[in-house]
């Protein structure tokens, strides 16, 4: 007697002594080992349980018809290129232990849509950051953002509270200070750039005391207090040897007309002639304030976002504004330059209105409780969390709502922060370019909500099963 297993319908037995029932959609043989790894892998794992909150079907529609493009990976389907990201944050491993794992473990395998043979393995260690990279070219993530709400949307409870708060998520970049980055582009002038070009186009090396300085880095590196003194010094070295530099580097290509010049070298020269016009500005002017201050060299990009807080004042990453709807994170703006987060409250209130209907409460921090959101808020008839402004006070069921609002979002919202940074790689974000971050932004908040929806599915199964 066999058992075979159909896609629509239901199972059913065939012997030898009755008539054979013609069925439809007859996919394999439920004796077969691939059955039992679907099964097991949908019902007994945690990742089979994250696998069927994500419809994936509408994230494929969001890359192109063709299955790869130049470049793209191709031992993936479609819907592997999502479920890679959504494991990196799952297990926390780097591209190359991820890929080790991937290779070995079938219910990853299965969780991104294929299934390799004994003998196959991915061997490129760059194959996830091809991924990530593929992803960043062809996905749009405010789209991406959206589905995944759209699939989430009828299981979410008091869809009508809307929580706002801004967070940094950090980039992954030494601490940056003013002698740091003029020492790295004094090395990658003199070190690596001017001597190349000279050897290459077989110049005479221009001369310099790059070597002299770099002894007294060393020292300076080493010194357990550096006073402002010292600091002022290595400041005042670091730009003469920086300013003579640019002047021979320039001048090297003017001779050899930039030939052998890539586009990204070209770009971190750039980056090294506005950081010595920069630092140089404020060395001459040390109470000047300096507009999009440069503070890596390789990511001209990153800015210093000032938070207040008491252990650290100040961050250098990806401001996001973040609201949360039943207990899912969504995310609102990002951007690398710092913003007044209370401006985004009437865009994000519209934008609540669109994904899930009228918002009718509203908790947010103090710096939201603006007379211009009062009002928006008041003409709306939306219930807020601010302290009521004059010297009377709040009836006692407002005070009741204010308080829950209140710890609502103190535990809820600013706790998913937490969370997010500790336990899905956004503490530090180790992409590579603008892009490539944005993507490990929102596969890292996503896998958060998509974990918490499996978690919610699990508790409801056990009530109801509890209940029979």
């Amino acid at each position: 007697m066999r058992v075979f297993g159909i896609i629509r319908g239901f199972s059913y037995f065939s012997c030898a002594n009755k008539p054979k029932i013609q069925m439809q959609y007859t996919l394999f043989d439920l004796d077969s080992p691939i059955f039992n790894k679907l099964y097991l892998f949908k019902n007994s794992t945690n990742l089979g349980s994250i696998y069927q909150t994500i419809n994936w079907s509408s994230l494929i529609e969001l890359l192109p018809k063709k299955k790869t493009m130049a470049g793209a990976p191709s031992w993936l389907p479609a819907q592997g290129y999502f479920g890679l990201m959504f494991l990196k944050h799952y297990t926390k491993l780097s591209d190359e232990k991820l890929l080790e794992r991937f290779n070995t473990d079938w219910s990853m395998q299965m969780f991104c849509g294929v299934l390799l043979t004994d003998n196959e393995f991915i061997k490129d260690n760059s194959f996830v950051s091809k991924v990530r990279n593929y992803l960043s070219q062809h996905v749009d993530f405010d789209v991406f953002q959206s589905k995944m709400i759209k699939n989430w949307k009828e299981e979410l409870p008091e869809k009508n509270v809307m929580l706002a708060d801004a967070t940094c998520y950090e980039v992954y970049i030494r601490f940056p200070t003013d002698a740091k980055i003029l020492w790295e582009c004094c090395e990658w002038l003199w070190n690596k750039k001017i001597p190349q070009f000279c050897r290459a186009h077989k110049l005479k090396e221009p001369r310099s005391k790059f070597q002299e300085q770099k002894k007294k880095h060393l020292v300076y590196c080493k010194l357990r207090k550096k006073t402002h003194r010292k600091t002022q010094a290595r400041k005042r070295a670091y730009l003469h040897l920086l300013s003579k530099g640019i002047n021979e580097f320039q001048s090297i290509l003017n001779q050899t007309k930039a030939e052998g010049l890539s586009h990204k070298e070209a770009s971190v020269f750039k980056t090294i002639k506005q950081v010595y016009q920069q630092q140089n500005h404020y060395f001459n002017h040390p109470k000047s304030k300096i507009k999009h201050r440069i503070v890596s060299l390789h990511k001209p990009y990153i800015r210093p976002i000032v938070r207040g807080k008491e252990n650290k004042p100040v961050e250098f990453g990806i401001k996001v504004h973040k609201v949360q709807v039943g207990g899912i994170n969504l995310i609102e703006h990002a951007s690398y330059e710092a913003f007044n987060e209370c401006k985004r409250l009437k865009i994000s209130v519209l934008k609540h209105k669109n994904n899930f209907g009228e918002c009718t409460h509203l908790s947010t921090d103090k710096i939201y409780a603006t007379n211009e959101n009062r009002r928006f808020c008041t003409q709306n008839d939306i219930q807020t969390n601010f302290v009521r402004k004059g010297a009377g006070k709040d009836d006692k069921p407002t005070k009741k709502i204010k308080e829950l609002l209140n710890k609502q979002r103190s535990t809820s919202l600013e706790g998913s922060f937490g969370t997010e940074k500790e336990h899905y790689l956004l503490h530090k974000i180790k992409a590579q370019n603008p892009a490539t971050e944005r993507v490990w932004l929102f596969f890292g908040i996503h896998t958060a909500n998509a974990v918490k929806i499996a978690s919610r599915r699990e508790k409801a199964q056990k009530g109801l099963r509890q209940a029979a």
